[in-house]
């Protein structure tokens, strides 16, 4: 879409082992799909479908009514759409994470959950389903057979329900990389984090979410890379979930 950029790919790919890359919906194109599962193959990165709402001014993160049939179809489309551009870059899909508003939505709502999880079933259920720590979305895909990845966040705070403390909020974004580093290595030693009234929280950590537009992310994704690996974590590609 011309000059419209956001993110830091170039910087941040080299510390992740798998990367969301949006299916032209809420951001990206066809040609920034195929330079970005390029770059993902240039790093070994696992490519994953980052499908969201129909929201280019709003980058997907404002909420838009949908039918159950209309997030299943697409789900369908933008998961298909990049299956086709990996594939034309000798690479395979691996799995799949609802974007934004949409990703909070499913989250929350059991019937546009299994919207989601039939709709990756169908396209190919060898797709991980990526969702939510303790999220519908999660059992909507144990449901029909997929394997899931349960996520959580290194940027974003946590309400004491264990949901995303919302953008507008303050406080919901967390910046600082010593924070951060905190915060993951909490999660992934002891299962909790602290929501942001205090409250401890208990959660799954089969991947971690490091997003691209976060200021600062170019430096907080290399050291926490850094932490986990000094920490004695193996850090791997979502194919390894089981």
């Amino acid at each position: 879409f011309g000059v419209y950029t956001l993110g830091r790919d170039e910087s941040v790919m080299p510390h992740v082992t798998s990367a969301n890359i949006a299916c032209g919906f809420h951001a990206g194109d066809p040609s920034i799909m195929r330079s970005t599962v390029r770059l993902a193959a240039q790093h070994a990165v696992g490519v994953g479908a980052h499908p969201g709402l129909p929201d280019l001014v709003g980058f997907g993160r404002r909420d838009i009514r949908l039918t159950p049939g209309e997030v299943e179809d697409l789900i369908a489309y933008q998961v298909g759409a990049l299956s086709g551009v990996a594939a034309a870059e000798g690479v395979r899909l691996r799995h799949v994470k609802p974007h934004g508003a949409l990703y909070n939505m499913v989250s929350q709502d059991l019937s546009l959950a299994h919207a989601v999880a039939r709709a990756v079933l169908a396209v190919d259920r060898k797709l991980v389903l990526v969702g939510l720590s303790g999220s519908h979305l999660l059992a909507a895909g144990r449901s029909v057979g997929l394997t899931v990845a349960s996520e959580v966040f290194s940027d974003r705070a946590y309400d004491a329900n264990g949901a995303l403390v919302p953008r507008l909020h303050p406080g919901a974004l967390i910046t600082q990389t010593d924070q951060i580093i905190e915060r993951v290595l909490r999660m992934v030693r002891e299962g909790t984090v602290i929501s942001i009234t205090g409250d401890i929280v208990s959660l799954r950590p089969d991947t971690v979410c490091v997003h691209g537009d976060t200021p600062g992310v170019k430096n907080s994704s290399r050291e926490l890379r850094r932490a986990l690996e000094e920490a004695g974590v193996k850090v791997a590609a979502l194919t390894t979930v089981a």
